[in-house]
């Protein structure tokens, strides 16, 4: 009987010690976890800080997997450096090359030339705008997608820039006889003012271009999350096929290729709508004009 007793309490006791030990080892490994966690999240994380002959097989595998995701993200920024030298690079050699290009095209058209000759000028200035314009906006559209570009939203009274943006375009729209209105609201909205300027000022341009008779209107609407900026044209109107291609990159209908343009205006918008949590949609009637709405979030 005392033997009975003396094995059991052996039992109970080597039991409690082997739980206690596990209850330990546990605690210890979460904590050597959340110290590789810490100091991964502040990118002061590397092997060489722990010795693996101490670690346990979970604790290893972690930092074998902290140290590669540290090597990853290492490579993700150094990449990004090097797209972003490469897109200064490309900005940088090509705007003295086009900057004299325009000029020798403005000092042909200065000079007696016969009408063939002046037309060939004429598409030489034309053409090398658009040169201009396409390179400036794949410069802009490539530092969006790679990050490079970082978004500064904050909140602020969205009509200032609508009516900054009013007085920039209003001369292209009397040069076509067209009006452009911009409606007095009331509403703050958060966004990047330089950014979103870009994105709507593209939005105008567009609607400019492709409207002959009439006017344009730009109206704001808030909601309790959000505000809608509508800006509506009584210009050609877009096919409701073609409403998911106009977003595309260097997408043009076939309605508009003797306009100017690239195909890449609306892209951008979208991007940087998009990377402001906002986004953008359209409604269109052919040959009635179209609305672009454009969503922002207001906090």
């Amino acid at each position: 009987m005392n033997l009975y007793i003396f094995v059991t309490a052996a039992a109970v006791i080597t039991a409690t010690a082997v739980v206690l030990w596990n209850r330990h080892k546990t605690k210890r490994t979460m904590e050597t976890l959340d110290h590789m966690l810490t100091l991964a999240i502040n990118g002061g994380f590397t092997e060489d800080t722990f010795d693996e002959s101490l670690l346990s097989a979970l604790e290893t595998k972690f930092a074998h997997y902290l140290s590669a995701s540290a090597l990853s993200a290492q490579n993700v920024a150094t990449e990004k450096d090097r797209i972003k030298t490469f897109i200064a690079d490309i900005s940088h050699q090509t705007k003295t090359p086009i900057a004299n290009l325009q000029l020798y095209g403005e000092l042909l058209l200065e000079e007696n030339l016969s009408d063939s000759a002046r037309n060939s000028a004429q598409a030489i200035e034309v053409q090398t705008k658009k040169l201009c314009f396409l390179i400036d906006s794949l410069v802009k559209l490539s530092r969006l997608e790679h990050g490079i570009i970082a978004l500064s939203c904050k909140k602020q009274p969205i009509m200032p820039m609508l009516f900054q943006l009013q007085e920039q375009y209003i001369p292209a729209a009397t040069a076509k006889g067209l009006s452009l209105t911009v409606c007095e609201a009331d509403a703050t909205v958060c966004f990047d003012l330089k950014w979103t300027s870009e994105a709507i000022g593209n939005l105008l341009d567009n609607a400019i271009k492709y409207t002959s008779t009439g006017g344009i209107t730009v109206s704001v609407y808030t909601y309790e999350l959000f505000a809608r900026i509508d800006i509506t044209d009584t210009g050609i109107g877009i096919d409701e096929e073609e409403f998911p291609k106009i977003f595309q990159r260097f997408y043009r209908s076939a309605q508009v290729q003797d306009e100017s343009g690239v195909g890449i205006g609306l892209y951008l918008s979208r991007e940087i709508l998009s990377g402001e949590n906002g986004y953008i949609k359209v409604s269109s009637v052919p040959g009635k004009g179209s609305v672009f709405s454009v969503y922002l979030p207001l906090s």
